[in-house]
């Protein structure tokens, strides 16, 4: 049974909106953050002072000692014109906050999140143009398809039982908290991702709230393939039982080499909606952002896209910024949304 919950009034609009025009995501959490150069004593605020390791890089942990920063990030995307932003939450999962001694807070910092990114959706959201908040479960360090030992190749350093537990927590806390939607994100191992859908599908059983929910790949090379070794075509089939409200890929490869994979994937779900969020093209640690591409390049790559009819939500990863987004609106704007060719999957439905 679905829930009266206000996320749940929210996440209803969202199907009507992709009908009507191409959706904008936030760009790349972690470059705000690194543009900050933040210090070991910034990030760990007054209470971890102490703490016995060090936790510079640990961006998720900011949520709770520097939430001020994670707000400030949030609004300038809205201000910027995205219509869904992302929690802080890529790395909240016990498993990976384990790497600074800090699994026992995730909880906390997921929960953290949710509130920061709620409160400024809220703000920024209007009767003409409601915002929304994606719950962001990234993919573990860890992955059960891949062995960390190349002498060993049927050694694992994390089960699905083990994944399924972490993602089910963080899921509980984000929902908990008012996220919109949950977005699967930066795929490179298909098995961790059915972990997480399996903990959402979960959380969804034992709360009654059925939110929508977002698939994100990661190509991670020119075979066309995520690390695990699937296809874009055999890793939909993967995962297309989860009736995600969209699917679609981000991260790894800028948009320029992202086109033919975008094509293969647009081309087997038709009854789905499809989400580009692309790294501003390739690492150059000579640039402000560390990646190539600047707003006018990305922009123009992602307007290609929805002028060929691929796209229903399109955004920015690694590298992009608020001066990414502002182009990316403007070029996609005045273009239309792909079109389903079937009903569509639960919160898909068309009249």
């Amino acid at each position: 049974m679905l829930s009266n919950h206000p996320a749940y009034s929210r996440a209803a609009q969202l199907p009507e909106l992709l009908r009507q025009r191409i959706l904008i995501l936030d760009g790349a959490m972690g470059t705000m953050i690194q543009r900050l150069k933040l210090s070991e004593s910034q990030y760990r605020g007054e209470r971890f002072k102490d703490w016995p390791r060090d936790v510079k890089g640990n961006n998720e942990l900011l949520n709770i000692t520097q939430p001020q920063i994670i707000r400030d990030i949030h609004d300038g995307y809205f201000a910027a014109g995205a219509d869904i932003v992302e929690t802080n939450t890529f790395g909240a999962t016990t498993i990976a906050q384990d790497d600074y001694g800090m699994a026992h807070l995730a909880d906390e910092l997921n929960r953290a999140a949710a509130r920061i990114a709620r409160a400024s959706a809220d703000a920024h959201s209007t009767p003409d143009k409601p915002r929304f908040v994606a719950g962001a479960l990234g993919p573990t360090p860890k992955t059960a398809s891949i062995s960390p030992d190349v002498n060993d190749p049927g050694a694992r350093n994390v089960t699905f039982e083990q994944l399924r537990a972490a993602y089910y927590e963080q899921a509980k806390a984000l929902g908990e908290e008012g996220v919109d939607l949950f977005l699967v994100e930066t795929i490179f191992d298909t098995l961790n991702a059915k972990a997480a859908l399996f903990a959402i599908d979960e959380w969804f059983e034992s709360s009654g709230e059925r939110l929508p929910v977002i698939i994100s790949g990661t190509v991670t090379d020119a075979s066309g393939r995520i690390l695990s070794g699937q296809t874009v075509p055999a890793f939909w089939a993967s995962v297309r039982h989860a009736q995600p409200l969209a699917v679609g890929l981000n991260c790894a490869l800028g948009a320029a080499l992202m086109r033919p994979y975008l094509q293969e994937l647009a081309k087997v779900a038709g009854d789905t909606y499809i989400s580009c969020y692309p790294n501003a093209g390739l690492p150059n640690p000579m640039s402000d952002t560390g990646f190539d591409e600047t707003p006018e390049v990305t922009s123009r790559l992602l307007h290609e896209f929805a002028a060929e009819g691929l796209v229903n939500i399109v955004g920015g990863c690694c590298g992009t910024t608020p001066e990414h987004i502002v182009a990316i609106g403007r070029a996609v704007g005045h273009e239309k949304p792909r079109l389903l060719s079937g009903r569509g999957p639960f919160y898909a439905q068309q009249p």
